[in-house]
């Protein structure tokens, strides 16, 4: 990325982007905990696997991660993402 010459409008789109990316990363984590109550077999372990990925991201403790990881019940994504909701705000 630092060999490429962006425009100033460029600039200010991957700037805005990663002032949001919590957000964004928070969104797609709701997006997927919606995603997890309706699928099943492989797409869910993907989903899963996603949701690892989005949290180990956003900086979440790992110990939580494997807590999440192991019981795998989209409530406990639902409180998670409250959680991260709060902080933000």
């Amino acid at each position: 990325m630092a060999d490429r010459n962006y425009s100033p409008h460029q600039q200010k789109i991957i700037k805005r982007y990663y002032e949001n990316f919590d957000a964004i990363k928070s969104q797609r984590l709701s997006d997927l905990a919606a995603e997890l109550y309706l699928a099943e077999g492989k797409k869910r372990d993907r989903l899963w696997t996603q949701v690892s990925d989005l949290l180990t991201r956003l900086e979440f403790p790992a110990s939580r991660i494997d807590h999440l990881m192991q019981k795998r019940d989209p409530a406990l994504l639902v409180g998670i993402i409250k959680e991260l909701d709060s902080k933000q705000g």
